[in-house]
This record gives C-alpha cells, structure tokens and sequence, in this order.
C-alpha cells in the first residue's frame, strides 16, 4: 500500500508550484521565439485539422500523445493568429505554457 501521508505532501507541493508558476506568469507571459517554416506550418496544419470520432478509454500513453498534439495545435493557432513570415522562418510570442510543453516535449 502507498504511503498517503506522501500524497499529502505532493498535494502541498503542487500548491507551491502554481504559486511559482502564477509568479512567472506574470513577469513572463509570452516569450518570443523563431521556428523554421516546415515546423510552423505542421503547426498550423495541426491547428487546422478535423478530429473525427469520439474517444474511448485511453492508456496514459495514448493520453499523453493526445495532450502533445493538442499543445502543437494550441502552438499553431499562436502562429495562425500573431505569426510573423521572416523568410523561412516565423517568428510568434508564445504563451510560456506553450513554449514550456514543446521544450518537455523534446526531452
């Protein structure tokens, strides 16, 4: 059996990350970044695409995926919306959520 007494302390330690985080949020927000033009452009193709179908029940893996692609999809609206065509790259203020999801994404 798990120790709840450790699930007690976590609860209390994600309490003291949103307070981090609700600190960063406002001294950064947006953060500018560069992205070459074929990653931008899946981007907003992700932004653009149809789901079909309901989910059913899903694996933590299959979720996970799903939440990735969900954050691209969120990247690529960032793009459609504020984007900024310099040559073969777009430069976009991304929500520093947005910009923390791709940097877990490529660990």
């Amino acid at each position: 059996m798990v120790d709840q007494e450790q699930y007690v302390q976590y609860r209390e330690d994600s309490k003291v990350l949103a307070a981090i985080g609700a600190h960063v949020d406002a001294q950064v927000g947006r953060v500018a970044v560069r992205l070459p033009r074929a990653v931008a452009e899946a981007a907003v193709d992700a932004w653009d695409r149809e789901e079909v179908g309901g989910l059913g029940e899903e694996t933590h893996e299959q979720y996970a995926l799903r939440d990735q692609a969900a954050e691209l999809a969120l990247i690529g609206l960032a793009i459609s919306q504020r984007g900024r065509w310099d040559g073969e790259e777009v430069v976009v203020d991304l929500d520093v959520a947005s910009a923390g999801a791709a940097l877990r994404a490529s660990q």
